[in-house]
């Protein structure tokens, strides 16, 4: 798989990002970071697609 990097603010290398990779997905920034396996991560854009969660 080819690893998939969003950064939610493009001006700076500070802010969370999304990084997608062979191990799992990881979201974030520095030590404070959540890591979901392929499953949760599926999971959670489902959830999102079906309108379980959406924006605040």
């Amino acid at each position: 798989m080819e690893p998939i990097k969003v950064t939610l603010c493009e001006a700076c290398g500070a802010c969370p990002s999304v990084e997608i990779t062979d191990n799992g997905v990881t979201i974030g920034e520095n030590e404070n970071t959540v890591k979901l396996t392929h499953a949760e991560w599926n999971d959670l854009v489902g959830r999102v697609r079906r309108g379980e969660l959406r924006e605040v």
